[in-house]
């Protein structure tokens, strides 16, 4: 579109020619088309994002000057509307130099080369200017000759810069020297300066000379050198440069992915995500290259101190960590970067174990943790167990005291019943010897006798049974409750206890009431 609309310039856009109004009207259609883009553009991009590109604003401009003609062309049709017309197609036809990388590159070159060189040609136009006022002073009569005329000749300022342009381009800067040299009888002498028309010899080759040598061969050197280191930097071999155009591009593509806002900076986190996704000779794997990827994301985070990071910086840092620095850079700058990168390494070393003792600490934690837990868990289980045996144990022990208890009761009342009738002895009259003691007599053969004599021992007995069947149950409850353990022996001592009495009550004088 824009070559079919800078074709129409082939013809000349006049007033009195049949063909111009065509021209205008197929430039006014495409005008339009022009319009249509850069709307979708705009829609597409977002208008943040589409002012972001120098290449989309001056496509703007050039279509609002494109809407501004066809307004002018539909009210005025005369050379004016159509000089705009002529002048908005020329505009239009830089655009392609945008689309073509090469034709960028060169563009780039250019305008890089006159923005580094802006004070260099700004000293010469001074020095020129100087030079003219110079060349006014001194060859401002000189007569007209083979190099000075009417058009170029030092009459003033003005045609005296015009003069020393074309010498600096070297149209003839020798003849102009010499005809500033002019000597009589080839002019007219005069002891005014106002008269006379002939030159100064020594003052033209002194102004000619010093003139030519600092213009061409070192101002217009200086121009040159910087022009080509430009021109090395867009047009070098993709393996000689140190960062080629379509690293860069492929640099700008993945910014643009993380930058969704198009703001030109991004949070110092958001680095990982774009030296993931890059490909290419700036691609940096982190799992092979664990350090080099740490390394380029502390360096980032210690420049800017944790916070927003532009685009430059982090295709300065990738620059830095893709080419060898010892061939790329001086010996000073070499020397700060390499301490530097020793500090970032240290820096990142310190890090990696601090993170590492950390997840040990982490994993000790964790494991005491359920170590503790399980055991905490394993106590209270043994707890309950224990509580439970207790339990059980205090039923049993409570079951067999109370069978121990039955057992007993129930073994001395056997006991008492199970007894045999103990006789008791009748004293003789004569059994009592001359020392007044009592020996015992042989009993009576007469079962009647016996029987009658059995009976106060019976009655005695049975009187004394009940008294002592509860001071036992009483002596053996108190006992069985304080301690178990000691139950037999308390079995033991009772009987021996109540053996020892009835053997006091039938051998000893006393009567029953004081045994009982």
């Amino acid at each position: 579109m824009v070559l079919i609309n800078s074709s129409l310039l082939c013809v000349s856009w006049r007033e009195e020619e049949a063909h111009t109004g065509p021209l205008a009207l197929v430039s006014t259609c495409l005008t339009l088309v022009f319009v249509v883009e850069v709307v979708m553009k705009i829609i597409a991009f977002t208008p943040r994002g589409y002012w972001q590109s120098r290449r989309n604003r001056y496509d703007l401009l050039v279509t609002v000057l494109g809407v501004i003609w066809i307004f002018i062309n539909s009210t005025l049709h005369n050379n004016l509307s159509y000089t705009v017309g002529f002048i908005v197609v020329v505009l239009r036809f830089f655009t392609i130099t945008g689309k073509h990388a090469t034709l960028k590159m060169l563009m780039l070159t250019v305008g890089v080369s006159v923005c580094k060189s802006f004070f260099i040609i700004f000293g010469m136009f001074l020095l020129v200017f100087f030079y003219a006022l110079a060349g006014t002073i001194l060859f401002g009569t000189v007569k007209y000759g083979e190099g000075i005329g009417r058009r170029a000749n030092f009459e003033s300022p003005v045609t005296g810069v015009a003069m020393l342009f074309r010498i600096v381009t070297g149209e003839d800067w020798n003849k102009i020297m010499h005809d500033c040299m002019i000597q009589p009888p080839h002019c007219t002498p005069a002891d005014n300066y106002w008269e006379t028309d002939c030159g100064n010899t020594v003052a033209s080759l002194i102004y000619f000379c010093s003139f030519y040598v600092i213009i061409t061969y070192i101002v217009l050197n200086l121009l040159v050198a910087i022009i080509m280191e430009n021109f090395s930097l867009f047009y070098s071999n993709e393996e000689d440069a140190l960062l080629s155009y379509a690293d860069i591009r492929n640099f700008q593509n993945t910014w643009n992915v993380v930058d969704i806002h198009q703001r030109g900076v991004i949070p110092v986190r958001r680095v990982r995500f774009i030296l993931r996704l890059l490909r290419g000779r700036l691609e940096v794997d982190p799992q092979k290259d664990r350090l080099l990827f740490k390394h380029m994301c502390y360096e980032l985070e210690r420049l800017h101190n944790g916070e927003d990071v532009t685009f430059h910086d982090v295709l300065n840092m990738l620059s830095y960590r893709s080419v060898d620095i010892r061939k790329a850079l001086q010996l000073e700058e070499l020397l700060a970067r390499e301490e530097f990168e020793y500090i970032i390494e240290e820096e990142v070393a310190k890090q990696t174990i601090r993170t590492w003792l950390e997840g040990c600490l982490k994993k000790i934690r964790a494991t005491s943790g359920k170590q503790q837990n399980s055991l905490i868990a394993g106590l209270r289980a043994t707890n309950e167990m224990n509580v439970q045996q207790d339990l059980q144990e205090d039923k049993k022990e409570k079951e067999n005291i109370e069978r121990e208890i039955e057992a007993e009761t129930k073994e001395s009342e056997l006991r008492q019943r199970a007894k045999p009738k103990q006789t008791t002895a009748i004293p003789r009259s004569d059994s009592v010897g001359s020392t007044g003691r009592k020996f015992l007599a042989p009993t009576l053969s007469d079962p009647s006798t016996r029987g009658e004599k059995e009976r106060p021992n019976s009655k005695k007995r049975n009187n004394r049974t009940p008294v002592e069947g509860e001071m036992t149950r009483a002596q053996t409850r108190e006992s069985i409750n304080n301690k178990v353990n000691s139950t037999k022996i308390c079995n033991v001592t009772l009987e021996v206890k109540e053996w020892w009495h009835e053997q006091l009550c039938i051998y000893s004088d006393t009567s029953e009431e004081d045994c009982l």
